[in-house]
């Protein structure tokens, strides 16, 4: 009697018992790949400006650029004793940008456009720096930033009622009006008119008040660029500056600006600029105040 052996060659026992697994490939469809590639794109654009964020601020405390932070109630708006109440948690903030604006600094602060660049209208080396920061030339003007509409009154000479000053300050408007001689002479030396503006913005009308007289303001940005909504668009800026209050996002709608309205023509108006607030304005100079558009026709 034959024993036949058999043996099983290595390796072979797992082949003759694995069955092999079937690899299905996981399908998506159009619509989700876009929703996926969307979230990821905003995902990469948060973290592109938290890491510009966190580099400008790295760099400017090494300058000793001063970056302070507004609470979300420092910028709301209201009527004057919940503004006074809102405003108290940016006492700090407020005494340490007066302090740098009184001290011949350039600053920059949000307002409800966009963000500026801010200096005291009364000190000509202060606004020479402005110039120097933006790289702008000498003959493009710098508006005035005041508290109240009566002051206005100070540091111009105004031709319109003052229930139209009312209708469109504060808010996102610019009034063109003939300067008063009270006004530095080295703001704005090429033009008998200035731009004047009331921010509706709690934190800047209480800024212009504690100050006791105007800020020259302009936006945020090198001449000819973009104009800016949030701090860290204008970053490289930083470094130049004595102090940046970040007053959170503003909003891509009012990137275009105030709106920019000549009134020093009796009866008449002009507009320069028709940023933001275009239709509001135009409807109230015309429909509720009788003034024509100035078209430059004799």
């Amino acid at each position: 009697m034959r024993v036949i052996v058999l043996r099983a060659l290595p390796g072979r026992r797992s082949m003759l018992f694995h069955q092999p697994t079937q690899h299905v490939a996981p399908t998506l469809s159009m619509n989700t790949f876009f929703k996926f590639r969307f979230y990821f794109m905003i995902l990469r654009r948060v973290y592109k400006s938290a890491l510009a964020t966190r580099d400008g601020r790295a760099r400017c405390k090494e300058l000793m650029t001063k970056m302070l932070r507004l609470s979300p109630q420092s910028v709301m708006n209201g009527p004057s004793a919940q503004c006074e109440e809102r405003l108290q948690d940016g006492a700090e903030i407020l005494n340490s940008t007066v302090a740098a604006l009184k001290d011949g600094q350039v600053v920059a602060v949000p307002t409800d456009t966009i963000y500026g660049l801010a200096c005291l209208a009364q000190n000509s080396n202060a606004i020479k720096k402005v110039y120097d920061i933006k790289g702008r030339k000498g003959q493009k003007p710098l508006a005035i930033c005041v508290g109240e509409i009566k002051d206005i009154y100070k540091y111009c000479k105004v031709s319109v009622k003052e229930e139209l000053i009312g209708e469109l300050l504060p808010g996102p408007v610019t009034l063109v009006l003939e300067r008063a001689e009270v006004l530095n002479t080295d703001l704005n030396p090429f033009t008998p008119l200035v731009g004047v503006r009331i921010p509706d913005h709690a934190f800047m009308r209480r800024l212009c008040q504690m100050c006791g007289e105007p800020l020259a303001l302009t936006s945020a940005n090198i001449s000819s660029h973009s104009s800016t909504v949030a701090i860290h668009e204008f970053q490289d800026l930083w470094p130049r500056l004595a102090v940046v209050v970040d007053g959170g996002p503003i909003g891509d709608k009012s990137r275009l600006g105030s709106t920019v309205v000549d009134l020093s023509v009796l009866g008449k108006y002009r507009i320069i600029r028709p940023g933001c607030a275009f239709s509001s304005t135009v409807d109230v100079l015309e429909h509720k105040y009788g003034l024509s558009e100035d078209t430059g026709d004799q």
